[in-house]
């Protein structure tokens, strides 16, 4: 039994783990800025950019997405500023256009191109593939210790590791700059933070996670990641640092209860094959955030001290 939860279920739950983790540290302060849109608009951002990327260079590799979704990135930013200023309308409204017609101009090109010799598609780009991200060289937990098996790791695992972990680093350094730019942007500017700057680093930084999970989990998981768990945790506490630490429980528990529900729930309730686990890892972390919603100790009282 061991043998086979290492070899079948440690590396999509562990990658699981790491993207919503990713996600989830830079979702907490776009949602005190009231930017949590900007989420769901990168996760649409990256299917045109790494479907542009992959038509130019013809491989699905790290660098040419990372270059693709910023060229996508820069591309709605010019659009929606045209958009904003020639319409006259509000920047939610821009926003909102531009980034759901780029998306569809990339599910089109995804649909009239030629990705047959690739895993990319319409449905890898809204599930991932996170249920084939399976350590098929492991034979136990003795493979965590053995060099030639840890050569034949999925490559999404130690991506998204290092991703992680620099994200959880930036946040740790610029905490202090975030966290006043975030909760008071004009004693910010008053102190002489550049808290341009700092909100640019900040979408760049959600951009990298969005990017680097999208192969794996897709756009589902990356768009709930970047708002489900920050919102629940907001809901827990008024301290920043607290809420912080709930958002990272609460992506961690979505990743491990969604990938275990998506492949036994359906079999205990009598059905005869698993569902997405992206979508349920997604619908997870919506009844946690539900659930706060109800029950939160901090519900109705958010947003009133910048603590921790």
């Amino acid at each position: 039994m061991g043998a086979e939860f290492v070899q079948f279920s440690l590396t999509p739950i562990l990658i699981g783990i790491f993207a919503a983790i990713a996600c989830a540290l830079p979702g907490n302060f776009l949602i005190l800025r009231r930017q949590a849109l900007i989420g769901d608009a990168i996760s649409h951002l990256v299917l045109p950019g790494i479907v542009v990327a992959f038509l130019i260079t013809g491989v699905v590799t790290t660098w040419p997405m990372l270059i693709g979704a910023a060229g996508a990135a820069l591309v709605a930013v010019i659009l929606i500023e045209a958009v904003r200023r020639l319409g006259r309308i509000e920047p939610g409204a821009a926003m909102g256009v531009v980034f759901t017609s780029l998306f569809a101009g990339g599910v089109l090109l995804l649909e009239q191109s030629d990705t047959s010799n690739v895993h990319l598609d319409v449905e890898h780009a809204l599930m991932g593939n996170l249920e084939q991200l399976i350590w098929l060289r492991a034979d136990g937990w003795g493979s965590l210790l053995d060099p030639v098996a840890l050569s034949t790791l999925p490559p999404e695992l130690p991506r998204m590791a290092i991703v992680a972990v620099i994200i959880a680093l930036l946040t740790a350094v610029f905490w202090r700059p975030l966290k006043l730019s975030s909760f008071d942007e004009s004693f910010a500017r008053a102190i002489g933070l550049p808290v341009t700057a700092i909100g640019l680093g900040l979408v760049i930084a959600a951009a990298v996670a969005a990017v680097a999970a999208f192969d794996a989990v897709g756009s589902i998981i990356v768009i709930a990641m970047f708002i489900c768990p920050p919102a629940a945790a907001r809901l827990m506490t008024n301290r920043l640092g607290i809420q912080v630490a709930w958002s990272v429980v609460f992506a961690t528990l979505s990743a491990i209860l969604g990938y275990v529900l998506a492949g036994y729930g359906p079999l205990w309730l009598g059905a005869q094959s698993s569902v997405s686990a992206a979508g349920m890892v997604a619908a997870v972390s919506g009844v946690i955030l539900a659930i706060a919603c109800l029950f939160g100790p901090a519900r109705g009282r958010v947003g009133v001290a910048a603590g921790g």
